[in-house]
């Protein structure tokens, strides 16, 4: 693993060696049965070109109205628990006995991406956001804590982690694009990214 430090971020490259990714897609596999990919809405009526999921307590969700954490899937049924083999990456990275909330799941396919945002919508950010890639590279986008202004990008490979936190817990951020296919890790090509969240 070699650790890069961009901007606050901690970007932890090669994190999870090839084997590891491997069980983290399979640990994956029921969340996604028990709580299907769906494609969120915006403001203005929308839809995000990511598609996305959650595990754990809460789970992250947009709709004309804005963005929340909500304690249902939108077909209505409870979250599934967050898969031990994430957890493990948490506990690894950030020593923390308070485990997160909420795993948000995003599948960027052909074509995905997710605009400069800040991830603002829990209780407390002295909590960090830990952000998992699985599958196709991504380009990882920095800003400021305020908008505008000169930012920074780095290529996301699978495997790598990057640890939110600090100054950088509050810093916009996104992914402008992913080489297609560039893994042979999904089937089917495309990007997962995990996000574990404290919520309350």
């Amino acid at each position: 693993m070699t650790l890069l430090r961009v901007r606050g971020f901690d970007v932890c490259k090669g994190y999870l060696e090839p084997a590891r990714q491997a069980v983290l897609i399979e640990a994956l596999r029921p969340v996604l049965k028990a709580a299907p990919l769906f494609s969120p809405k915006v403001r203005g009526g929308g839809q995000m070109s990511v598609r996305m999921t959650s595990a754990g307590q809460f789970g992250w969700y947009s709709d004309g109205s804005g963005y929340r954490y909500a304690e249902q899937h939108p077909k209505g049924q409870k979250w599934p628990a967050i898969p031990e083999a994430v957890l493990d990456i948490w506990r690894d990275l950030t020593g923390l006995e308070r485990q997160p909330e909420c795993c948000l799941l995003n599948y960027y396919g052909e074509g995905a991406r997710m605009g400069l945002h800040q991830d603002k919508d829990e209780a407390d950010f002295s909590f960090p956001v830990v952000s998992i890639s699985l599958g196709d590279d991504g380009l990882f986008r920095i800003g400021n804590r305020t908008r505008g202004g000169r930012t920074e990008s780095v290529w996301l490979n699978s495997g790598d982690v990057v640890v939110m936190g600090g100054e950088a817990r509050l810093a916009y951020h996104g992914v402008d694009r992913i080489r297609f296919k560039s893994s042979r890790l999904l089937p089917k090509g495309g990007r997962i990214n995990l996000t574990l969240r404290v919520v309350t």
